[in-house]
This record gives C-alpha cells, sequence and structure tokens, in this order.
C-alpha cells in the first residue's frame, strides 16, 4: 500500500516543526484568509457600486484586487487541508494544477500592474490622448488578454510535465511551483527552454515596461508645475510600492527557491508564507488608505454602519 502511495502522491516537506505549531499555522492562515476575503471585496464592491469610480484606474484596482482573491481562493483551501493533516501529500496532477494556477494569475498579477502603470503614463504624460486611448473597449481587451496570455503561456508546460516520470517524491515546499522539475528523473532542455520564454514574456517584460512608464512619469512631473507633480505622487505612489514588493517576492520564487540546501527550509516557509500572506493582504490597504477617492468611500461606508448601529442601540 506504501508503495502504491509513493507512487501516486508527493509528499509536501515545507513545514517547519509542523507538528509543534500545526494550530498556530491554522489560525494565521485561517485569520488572513479572511482578512483577504472581507478587505479586497469591500473595495471591489466600492468601486462596482459608485459610478464616480468607473474610470480606468479604479477598475484596474478591482482587477488586481479580484486576482488577490482568485489567488488566495485557489491556494488556501488545500493549506488548511495540509497544516490540520497528518500527512501533508498531494497528487501529482494537483501539484501540477497548483503550479498552473500559481504561476496563472501571478502573472496576471505583474500585467496588471503593467496596464495600471499605462494608465498612469497616458493620464499624465498624454492628458488630451486619455479618453481615446482608454476607452471602455480597450480596457475590456486589456483585461481579457491579462488573464488568457499567462494561462495560454502556462498551459503547454504543464502538459508536458504531466508526460514525464518522476523519481524523487518529497517535494521541499508547501506550494507547488517550478521546483516540481527537481522531482523528474530527467531533466527536460527543451521544458527549461519554454520556462525562460515564459519569464521574459510575463516577469522580464512587464517589469520592464513599467519601469520604463514610471521613468517617463517621474521625468515629466519634476519639469511640470505642483499640481502635476501632486498627482503623479498620489496616483503612482501606491502602485510602485506594490509593485516593488511583488517584484521582490516574486525574486525568490526565481532565484531562492532553487538553492538545493537544507540551510534554506526556514527561510523558504517564511518567504512563501509572505507571498500568501502579505501581498494579498498589503493590496487592499494600499489602494484603500493611499487613493483618496477610494478612502472617502471607505469612510463614508463605515461612518454610515457606525449611525446606524447607534440608531438600532438607542432603540
Amino acid at each position: 500500500m506504501d508503495d502504491i502511495l509513493n507512487n501516486t502522491y508527493i509528499t509536501l516537506d515545507g513545514y517547519v516543526e509542523l507538528q509543534k505549531y500545526r494550530y498556530i499555522y491554522f489560525l494565521i492562515m485561517f485569520t488572513a484568509y479572511l482578512i483577504i476575503i472581507c478587505c479586497n471585496s469591500t473595495i471591489v464592491c466600492l468601486i462596482v457600486i459608485n459610478k464616480n469610480l468607473h474610470e480606468p484606474m479604479y477598475i484596474f484596482i478591482a482587477a488586481l484586487l479580484i486576482n488577490s482573491v482568485l489567488f488566495s481562493t485557489a491556494t488556501y483551501p488545500k493549506l488548511f487541508i495540509d497544516v490540520l493533516s497528518e500527512k501533508q501529500i498531494i497528487s501529482y496532477s494537483a501539484c501540477l494544477f497548483q503550479w498552473f494556477i500559481y504561476y496563472s494569475l501571478g502573472g496576471s498579477e505583474f500585467l496588471l500592474l503593467a496596464a495600471m502603470s499605462y494608465d498612469r503614463y497616458v493620464s499624465i504624460c498624454k492628458p488630451l490622448q486619455y479618453p481615446t486611448i482608454m476607452r471602455k473597449r480597450n480596457i475590456g481587451i486589456i483585461l481579457v488578454l491579462n488573464w488568457l496570455l499567462p494561462v495560454s503561456e502556462f498551459a503547454p508546460s504543464i502538459v508536458l510535465n504531466a508526460n514525464i516520470k518522476l523519481c524523487n517524491f518529497i517535494f521541499s515546499g508547501i506550494i507547488c511551483n517550478s521546483t516540481v522539475v527537481q522531482l523528474h528523473c530527467v531533466g527536460s532542455r527543451a521544458l527549461n527552454i519554454y520556462g525562460l520564454v515564459c519569464f521574459v514574456n510575463i516577469l522580464l517584460l512587464p517589469v520592464l515596461f513599467i519601469l520604463y512608464t514610471y521613468t517617463k512619469i517621474l521625468i515629466i512631473s519634476y519639469r511640470s508645475c505642483r499640481a502635476v507633480r501632486r498627482k503623479a505622487a498620489q496616483t503612482c505612489l501606491p502602485h510602485l510600492v506594490v509593485f516593488i514588493n511583488f517584484t521582490c517576492l516574486s525574486a525568490y520564487d526565481i532565484l531562492l527557491v532553487r538553492l538545493d540546501t537544507d540551510l534554506l527550509k526556514t527561510v523558504r516557509l517564511l518567504i512563501t508564507m509572505q507571498i500568501i500572506l502579505y501581498h494579498p493582504i498589503f493590496n487592499p490597504i494600499i489602494y484603500g488608505l493611499k487613493m483618496r477617492e477610494i478612502s472617502k468611500h471607505l469612510k463614508r461606508l463605515f461612518h454610515s454602519d457606525k449611525n446606524v448601529s447607534t440608531q438600532l442601540y438607542r432603540h
């Protein structure tokens, strides 16, 4: 029975002292998941309900927050099961699917950040052309491509990996990612080259584009009046903070996770936890508190709820 289990399932060996801290892991993850769903959904609902927020910038913010909800919903349920189970296992097919979702939504995150940087670039550097360029139809096309391109990029890689024989069944992580290839009996040069192409298309090119647009914005803002500089600071700073944060965390997945050493097990776990905890929670805080219009609607929402509670208490 054990032989059949070993041939069918992969053991996830990324947790540190899980037997000792099992319920602490669960409490942190469950609390974080509730915060992610509540905070992201609240801001998305505000943007949908309030017509004055139906502008390209806020539409892209809503799409980014929806992407965070999808990522968390695809990740957390399996983590809940793992930390409460005696054995942390996953079938190879489910592992590949998790890998596919992980990178598809991660790639969409970079493309959405690139779309947001382009929106700010056109708004500040080409204000007269903004209504023509950022039409609803164009925004719809951009959003569809942001989710379809990563899916089409990573799908062939998953199909190719599904037919490769495994010789190792212990995965040193808690979420299946590209290091699953270390479990293969024989490495594939074609897969490595294809992975590099995906990395360039989905991560490197958007990062370079974002850096280019923000550089142009900074140059234009520096040469313009105080009002333009204030507008650039108010709308671009939150985007830039989120971009830097997400890029640094993604660099871990590309670089550190490939270092084959037991000394990095705790480091790997901590940074993986940051990816699934920090960024989905960080996004709504940044866009809820730093974006003036969204912050204003949030204050109205909580103020009205407070007034209703006070009236009910008096009655």
